[in-house]
């Protein structure tokens, strides 16, 4: 898996601070605080520790791990920096631009107007008062002595006020390479972020925590969500009747087994090479129903095991939003052979039907839905499953 966003920040704290705002947005996130190869998470935030290196090694380190993430499959790059500017900035936006892509543009706005940072007139401001007059400008490590930005990064710069991504993602990518942007409000935040994602992958947006979470927005809004597999393995009338209401909405997407079928290992490979050619294919869900009709030598185990161990492989071959699972012992065999230790609980689809993350194992980060057997409304899987496609 690769991840859809890289997150570099110049020190760990702020790694972490911004790295929530993807998180808060329906982002599988992931803060790595060691180098490895797996990726589980769609955002993958990492520090440099740079912030009081010199300039020549504050780039390096940068750009080192710019091309690394860039290397694993990121699609965007989301520089973090101090919502002050302290540190080697213009270096490690250079470093930055060079190891993402030619021609790049990086975007600066440090505004963070919740914790009283804004940019006016290219003037970073903190509580109102210009940056370099607080204390701030006598940082021990790394002083701010410019409060004009364009003039301490030597950057173009622009206030966006239309409400056109279009036209703004011209105006930013015409003044670059590096331009700073005014923003007093979360408005002109999210006015700026959404000019940034229609300006594509080579748009750089540098910024705090501030600008974060309007970019998770607006890049999540691009995406074309991945289908939910849905796992039913329970025999309570109402999921059938759920089931059913799915089955009428999409009856392309529901595939179910005979008893034989679950009994015959060769007949039940043959069954799964063809869920796995209809989920490769699908767009919204597939349903993978159990048999209603047991066969007396069918045991719940066998029905769950199967179901389980088939749900995991689909999910690790296959791009997918998440998972929808019902009754209880099918739940627990999908989470166990996705080798989950927990679910991180987020809320509700509805009373009683928990929406969460699975936490470890190879699809860590990714939503699930896990229902009893008589839980819910008629509609509640097509509910679950869009919840699970469009969590962000």
């Amino acid at each position: 898996m690769s991840p859809a966003i890289a997150l570099i920040a110049d020190d760990l704290t702020g790694a972490g601070d911004t790295a929530v705002q993807f998180l808060r947005a329906g982002w599988s996130t992931e803060l790595r605080l060691a180098g490895g190869a797996d990726v589980s998470a769609d955002v993958l935030a990492v520090s440099t520790d740079s912030r009081a290196l010199p300039a020549e090694e504050a780039a390096r380190v940068v750009a080192e791990q710019t091309a690394a993430l860039r290397a694993a499959g990121a699609r965007h790059l989301y520089k973090k920096v101090d919502s002050t500017l302290r540190g080697p900035i213009r270096a490690e936006i250079d470093a930055a631009l060079s190891a993402w892509a030619p021609g790049a543009t990086a975007v600066v706005c440090p505004a963070f107007p919740p914790a009283g940072r804004t940019v006016r007139d290219g003037v970073l401001l903190v509580d109102g008062v210009p940056v370099a007059r607080t204390g701030i400008g006598r940082d021990p490590v790394a002083p701010v002595r410019e409060s004009h930005l364009p003039t301490l990064l030597d950057a173009a710069h622009v206030r966006l006020t239309g409400d056109d991504p279009a036209a703004g993602a011209k105006e930013i990518t015409a003044a670059g390479p590096v331009v700073v942007a005014d923003a007093e409000t979360d408005e002109d935040l999210r006015r700026l972020a959404e000019a940034v994602a229609r300006a594509g992958r080579g748009a750089v947006p540098v910024g705090s925590a501030g600008l974060a979470g309007p970019m998770a927005g607006a890049w999540a809004a691009q995406q074309d969500p991945a289908p939910a597999l849905v796992v039913v393995t329970s025999l309570h009338h109402a999921t059938r009747a759920q089931a059913e209401a799915l089955a009428l909405r999409r009856p392309d997407a529901l595939l179910r087994p005979d008893p034989a079928t679950l009994l015959d290992a060769d007949a039940w490979a043959r069954w799964s090479a063809a869920a796995h050619e209809r989920l490769a294919a699908a767009e919204e869900l597939l349903v993978l129903l159990a048999p209603e009709d047991r066969d007396a030598r069918l045991a719940p185990e066998l029905v769950a095991r199967r179901f389980g161990a088939l749900a995991a492989d689909l999910a690790g071959a296959h791009r997918i939003a998440g998972l929808v699972v019902t009754g209880g012992d099918g739940a627990r065999a999908v989470a166990d052979a996705l080798a989950a230790t927990g679910i991180a609980l987020a809320g509700e689809v509805a009373p009683g039907i928990p929406i969460g993350t699975l936490v470890g194992g190879p699809l860590h980060g990714r939503f699930l839905v896990t229902k009893a057997g008589g839980f819910g409304d008629t509609d509640v899987l097509i509910r679950a499953a869009t919840a699970v496609r469009q969590r962000r």
